[in-house]
């Protein structure tokens, strides 16, 4: 009886064994689009506590503002080959972002620089281009 038990168990792991596994791998429908800021994109506002540049980005449509993803990095200000995730704080400024899309008219970016206290000094311009990358991530709507 236990030799007919050991027979079953050995061709049962045998049988096992010898599954085929398949990975599934799908294909990344991120899409990531890199834009330079340049000096003269920067606008500030009335009392110049704040600087904005937008940036036009035919890629952002209306279905990525309502339910995709979307992630905006800027390049490192001391360190131009590493880049750091918006909103951040670096050296006193404060860097945000809001995507806008207005009908197909214009579509993309808006990236603000104030200072992140609440101070009489406001920012500066900055005086360098500056590397934007910006990743729009698919979703599904589930409701």
């Amino acid at each position: 009886m236990k030799q007919k038990i050991l027979l079953m168990l050995c061709i049962a792991t045998l049988g096992l064994a010898s599954c085929k596994k398949d990975n599934i791998i799908e294909e990344t429908s991120n899409r990531t689009i890199i834009v330079t800021i340049n000096p003269a994109d920067w606008e500030a506002n009335a009392d110049g506590s704040t600087f904005t540049a937008s940036m036009d980005i035919p890629e952002v449509d209306q279905l990525n503002v309502d339910i995709e993803g979307v992630l905006v990095y800027l390049a490192h200000p001391e360190n131009p080959n590493s880049y750091i995730a918006v909103p951040n704080t670096y050296k006193g400024n404060a860097y945000s972002f809001e995507q806008y899309y207005d009908n197909a008219n214009s579509s993309g970016i808006s990236i603000d620089l104030q200072r992140s206290e609440y101070s009489t000094q406001n920012p500066t311009r900055p005086s360098a281009p500056i590397r934007m990358k910006v990743v729009l991530i698919p979703s599904r709507d589930v409701t």
